[in-house]
C-alpha cells in the first residue's frame, strides 16, 4: 500500500508544489509539457532533441531564451519551476544565479545523481544529488562518465530498473529541491569542462509516431493543464513590462508591435511570433 501511495504521489506533484494562489510563476525549460501552475513559459528551443523532439507548448505566454541568461528583471517572479533542466546546462553556477536573481522561491527537479551515473542521457551534463538540504553538483566530462559501470547496468539491469522498479520508486530515482530566497549549492569539480558537444543522433521516427496510448496520455495531459493552469489571468498577463534585455542587461523592453518587442536603449529588436517571444 505504501508503494502504492508513493507512486500517485509521484503522479500528483506537479500539481501539489504548494505555490499561493497570488504568486507570479515562472517555468524555465517548460518543454513539451510545462507544469499547470506556471504563468509565464521559457524555453531554449522550439524543437530539439534535449525533450525527445517533443513539440514545444506555448498555450500562454512564452519566451525562447537561455536559462543563463534569463531576459526578465530582478524578482519579477515569486516563484520559478526548473524541472529537468538543471542536468543541461554547462554553467550550473549561471544557471542557478539567474535563478536567483529573477525569482524568490523555487523548485528545481533532476535524475538523482545516482541514476544519471548508471543510466546517463547523452544530452545532460551533470549529476545532482541533494546532501545536508544543498544542490551537490558533479560536472560530468563526458554524457558517460563510467563506461564500465554502464555496459554492466545496461547488460543485466537495465530492464527490470526502468521497467519495474523506477516506475513504483520514482522518487528515489529523482532529486527534488525546493529553495526560499537562496539556493545552496556545491560544485564539487569546478575545473571540468562540460561544454563538449553531444553525440549525434537522428530524431526516433518510431518515437514521433504516436499510438492510441500516447494519444490517450497527451489528451489527458492537455486536459490536466486547462483545469489546473490559471487560464484566465494567463490571458490578461502582459509580460513586457516584467523583461530586460538580454544584451545590455537593462529593463527598457518596449512593444513595437503585436509582432516585435525592442530595447530602447541598446535598439536590439525580439520578434514576436504565435504567442512566443524570441529574446536571445
Amino acid at each position: 500500500m505504501e508503494v502504492i501511495i508513493k507512486r500517485i504521489m509521484w503522479s500528483l506533484r506537479r500539481l501539489n508544489l504548494r505555490i499561493p494562489h497570488h504568486a507570479l510563476v515562472l517555468e524555465v525549460g517548460s518543454g513539451g509539457n510545462p507544469y499547470p501552475r506556471a504563468n509565464v513559459l521559457l524555453d531554449a528551443y522550439e524543437e530539439t532533441r534535449e525533450r525527445h523532439w517533443d513539440a514545444l507548448v506555448h498555450d500562454r505566454q512564452t519566451v525562447l531564451s537561455f536559462g543563463e541568461n534569463l531576459p526578465f528583471k530582478d524578482k519579477a517572479f515569486d516563484y520559478v519551476i526548473a524541472a529537468h533542466v538543471l542536468e543541461h546546462t554547462p554553467y550550473p553556477e549561471k544557471f542557478l544565479a539567474e535563478l536567483q536573481r529573477v525569482a524568490r522561491a523555487g523548485y528545481i527537479e533532476t535524475p538523482d545523481a545516482f541514476m544519471e551515473r548508471i543510466n546517463p542521457y547523452r544530452d545532460h551534463r551533470l549529476e545532482v544529488t541533494v546532501r545536508d538540504d544543498g544542490l551537490v553538483i558533479r560536472k560530468k566530462p563526458a554524457w558517460i562518465y563510467d563506461a564500465d559501470l554502464v555496459e554492466l547496468y545496461e547488460d543485466r539491469a537495465k530492464s527490470i530498473i526502468t521497467r519495474e522498479t523506477i516506475p513504483w520508486h520514482a522518487d528515489d530515482f529523482h532529486m527534488r529541491y525546493f529553495w526560499q530566497d537562496t539556493i545552496k549549492y556545491t560544485i564539487i569539480n569546478p575545473e571540468v569542462d562540460a561544454a563538449w558537444v553531444p553525440p549525434f543522433s537522428l530524431p526516433d521516427l518510431s518515437v514521433q509516431k504516436m499510438g492510441k496510448k500516447a494519444i490517450f496520455r497527451l489528451l489527458m495531459l492537455n486536459i490536466i493543464r486547462r483545469m489546473f493552469s490559471q487560464n484566465s489571468r494567463n490571458a490578461k498577463l502582459d509580460i513586457v513590462p516584467l523583461m530586460r534585455c538580454p544584451k545590455c542587461y537593462l529593463s527598457d523592453l518596449k512593444r513595437a508591435s503585436e509582432y516585435d518587442i525592442f530595447c530602447r536603449v541598446c535598439g536590439v529588436k525580439y520578434k514576436i511570433d504565435r504567442n512566443i517571444y524570441h529574446v536571445y
